[in-house]
């Protein structure tokens, strides 16, 4: 059957379009995500969160016109963006779903205030796939958190402790990963492999092991002796046995998941793009559903 648009939302002429990609191939994308980018005026894709593979890119620019890639500072500071959207329709195009791992609600806010009309057309995320895709029941997950590079000598305990909650409110976590090392969002973005997770991991358990340890005299002394008792609860496990599963190009035909521990990600190539499941304690089902994942 051959594409009708017709039944598509109308767009208006001028404004912010917030279009979601899809994991990872125009094939992911919605017909209406495909047609608005095709009816803009200007395209951009934010190219500092998440990557789309260069032929997959080129393929849709092949479908819907050239677009133009932006990092953090055309996106956290959308003057020229608006500038653009006051006269004409600008489509900015987000890896998976512009409002869940990247959250454009301030740029939404913002465009109101500009008096720019903003229309959403979401896209599948990270978030949606992986959970199912896994086998992990999606009602007992946590908060998300992503693992950062070590800017610098400034390693950020924040995405540990996080685990450490999740795990010991019986909740698994969904660890994406940083793909840039500079902190910076302006380019030479280099997805975090596999090894780099276990390093960022091993520096993070240190540096909170020893914060633990010095840390005396809280100011909110229940408080923060629950959150040392989570905290410690994880570290008292043996680090490189931490149970993970190992999620690659997740949404696309190089889907890759894996079943492992924290010592088994030094080997490991990994994709394009990673992140992990960490599991808390799992159902009968759930444990049936992990093993398929487990390297013989």
């Amino acid at each position: 059957m051959a594409e009708d648009s017709t039944q598509l939302r109308a767009l208006p002429d001028t404004g912010l379009l917030l279009i979601g990609m899809g994991p990872g191939t125009v094939a992911g994308m919605t017909l209406e995500a495909i047609d608005a980018a095709k009816k803009a005026t200007h395209r951009r894709y934010e190219a500092y969160t998440a990557l789309w593979p260069e032929s997959e890119l080129h393929a849709l620019e092949q479908r819907v016109g050239s677009i133009q890639k932006v990092m953090r500072p055309e996106v956290e500071r959308p003057e020229e963006l608006f500038q653009l959207a006051k006269t004409s329709l600008v489509a900015l195009l987000v890896v998976g779903d512009p409002l869940q791992a990247t959250t454009h609600v301030d740029l939404q806010l913002q465009a109101i205030e500009h008096g720019i009309e903003c229309r959403v057309f979401h896209g599948v995320s990270i978030t949606t796939i992986v959970t199912g895709a896994v086998g992990l029941s999606n009602y007992r997950f946590g908060r998300q958190t992503t693992l950062t590079y070590p800017y610098g000598g400034w390693i950020a305990t924040s995405p540990l402790e996080m685990i450490a909650v999740n795990k010991a409110r019986g909740l698994h976590s969904l660890v994406l990963f940083d793909l840039d090392p500079t902190g910076q969002g302006t380019g030479d973005q280099k997805p975090m492999s596999p090894r780099d997770a276990k390093r960022s991991i091993e520096l993070m358990w240190d540096k909170l092991d020893e914060h633990l340890k010095q840390f005396t005299n809280p100011p909110n002394k229940t408080l923060i002796a629950v959150q040392e008792a989570m905290f410690k609860a994880l570290l008292d496990e043996e680090r490189s046995d931490l149970p993970v599963v190992l999620c690659s190009d997740m949404g696309t035909q190089d889907q890759k998941i894996i079943f492992t521990n924290i010592g088994g990600l030094e080997n490991m190539e990994g994709g394009r793009l990673n992140c992990l499941l960490i599991p808390a304690w799992t159902s009968e089902v759930e444990e049936k559903a992990l093993l398929r994942w487990k390297l013989e």
